[in-house]
């Protein structure tokens, strides 16, 4: 029973992180071969609302 509980934690934590953007963030460091900063999380936030908010949306 413990392992179902501590499976189940595990995949709403990997859930919260990913709708956080926290997952997409730890990419972006790797990806850019960059250590966790404030100025480094404001970078990757204002690409990532610039691109959204780029593409148009239909009615």
């Amino acid at each position: 029973m413990r392992a179902l509980w501590r499976s189940i934690s595990t995949n709403l934590l990997g859930l919260l992180r990913e709708i956080g953007d926290q997952n997409a963030y730890q990419r972006h460091l790797a990806v850019h071969g960059v250590k966790h900063s404030g100025a480094e999380w404001r970078r990757f936030s204002d690409e990532r609302f610039a691109a959204k908010y780029k593409r148009a949306k239909c009615c």
